[in-house]
This record gives C-alpha cells, structure tokens and sequence, in this order.
C-alpha cells in the first residue's frame, strides 16, 4: 500500500554554490529544466548556481528563480522515477510557488519570470539597510508579538516566519529589529540575532511589493491544483485560484505560518515528509515540530531510499 506522504519545498537561504550537480550527472531533466529557466531569464542560470558568484545567486531577483527551479527539477526527477504521488504539497514562502507548479496550478515557465519579478518587486520596495529580520529562539508567539509592540515605537515591526517551536523571526524597520534585539535575551530569549539579508520579508514594508505582485498576476492563469497545496498566510487550501492568487499577494505581508502547515501534516496522518530542493533547512525545522521523519532530496542517494519507501 502507498505510503502517506507529503512534499515541501525551500525558501531563500537554500541556495549553495554546486546545488544539484551530482542529480544532473545521472539525471538529464536537471539540465533540461535549468535551460528552461536561462531562457526565460536570458541568463545560464545552471551556470550561476555551478560557478558563481555566489553574491550574485544570493541577490533575490536570482536567488528566487534559482530555488524554484531546482525544486521543480528535482519533482521531475521523483516523476521519472516513479515515486510515490504525494497527498499535500506547502513550500515555505518562496517555496510555495515551487508547489504550486509541482501541483499543476501554475505554468513552470510563468512561475521563473513571475518569480524573478517578485524577488526585484521586494528588493525594491525597501531601501538598502532601512529593513532588517531577526531569529528569536526560546520564547513563545505570544511572547515575540508582546516584544514586537512594545519595540516598535511607532514602526513596522512584526512575527514574520513561525519556522518551529520556539524560533520565530521578526521583521520591520531596522531600528525597532534593534531595539527588539535588546528586549529579547532580558525577556528569556535563548538566542536572538540579525539574519543577514537584503530585503524586510513578510511584513508590512513589502506592501508596495505586494501591490505591483498583484497587477502582474492579473494577467496569469492559475489552475485548481492536483494536489491540495496549504498556504503559508492561513494554513488552508485553497481550490479557488482567484483565492490562490490572493494567498500569494497577502503572503508578502503576513507571516509564514510554518508550524501550523507541519501540524496539518500530522492532523492529517501523513507518514513521510519530502523536502523537495536543494539543502536540508526545513527537514531542521520540521523535526523541532513533529515526529514525523522529514527526508531531504539532499543528494542521489537519499533519494533512491526515498523512492524504495
């Protein structure tokens, strides 16, 4: 009998210099759908993610199109290979259009160039140094958004990704992120630092973001999924692709709810994780929030297990 699975896919933070290499030696559908990619970016995208420069692949208007196209090579790999077909798909932030076009909602070629946009719209809407993001270990929700009010004085600040029990980061105005930063370790926090990234995410500065993110996808067709996809703003699934749409845009000012995305996993019986992409980070997470086994698609090996089950 197949086994209950479920499919994850990266955000930002995955990307690494030679991610996929040892998959395109055996497998020639990487390769395939890396050229894909370069031609709708006008750039050899699988030459940026062999060789660099890294700063370059780190920029976010590449980093975006880079990790969604690894993810989608590698479901293509899965594909090929038979693996079994998963009953939800979540991706985290970013990642969530890597599910999407995985689950047959959005065309992977519209997906590249919309997500490329995405990534300039948010490098844009934030000048250099005004934003900031933050990792608080070891104090709850409640105890962040009480840190997040009273650290605010009058600016953006605000929870920005629920990654596992007990590690939050924030986002906002780089000057509250710095006085947060200074009420947390007094406040009980066990860790609290600055993350190190060029654009604010998921939080009320990325609205001009989100206004140009949805002027373009007016014009993009997004198809019921085949697979139920749970969204990173609510933790629901929608079917509705005007609601799919919405999720996407609201996405950029809400936070990722990714606790409560692992938790519906386990509410819903799912035996397996998948992580679909490049690195281990959510199978980190995943293991901080339930006992059900995440496997990262992390090299040929591991996914040559997968597939056996």
């Amino acid at each position: 009998m197949n086994k209950k699975i479920a499919f994850v896919f990266p955000g930002q933070g995955s990307q690494a210099l030679g991610m996929l290499a040892a998959f395109a030696k055996r497998y020639p559908v990487i390769r395939e759908t890396f050229m894909q990619a370069s031609r709708v970016l006008r750039l050899d995208l699988w030459e940026l993610c062999q060789e660099g420069p890294e700063a370059v692949l780190n920029q976010t208007e590449n980093t975006q199109p880079a990790l969604l196209t690894a993810s989608v090579a590698l479901w293509r790999v899965w594909k090929q290979q038979q693996g079994f077909e998963p009953t939800f798909m979540a991706g985290h932030s970013l990642g969530e259009y890597s599910a999407l076009v995985c689950a047959g909602s959005l065309d992977f070629v519209t997906a590249v160039d919309l997500v490329a946009k995405r990534g300039r719209f948010m490098q844009s809407a934030v000048p250099l140094g005004r934003g900031a993001m933050a990792a608080i270990v070891g104090l709850d929700p409640d105890e962040i958004q009480a840190l997040c009010v009273a650290a605010a004085e009058g600016q953006v600040l605000s929870p920005a990704n629920y990654n596992s029990i007990g590690q939050t980061v924030v986002a906002g105005d780089a000057a509250a992120v710095q006085r947060l930063l200074n009420l947390a370790k007094p406040a009980g926090a066990k860790l609290a630092k600055l993350i190190p990234v060029s654009v604010p995410s998921h939080c009320a500065l990325m609205k001009p973001a989100a206004k140009q993110l949805a002027r373009v996808l007016e014009d993009i067709t997004i198809d019921v999924p085949n697979i139920p996809v749970i969204n990173n703003v609510d933790a629901a699934i929608e079917h509705d692709p005007s609601l799919i749409k919405k999720a996407l845009i609201d996405q950029l000012t809400s936070p990722v709810r990714w606790v409560e995305i692992i938790q519906q996993f386990e509410k819903r019986d799912i035996e397996e994780i998948i992580e679909c992409g490049p690195g281990k980070v959510l199978a980190g997470l995943n293991r901080r929030i339930v006992s059900i086994p995440t496997i990262p698609l992390y090299d040929p090996e591991v996914l040559q297990d997968a597939l056996m089950g």
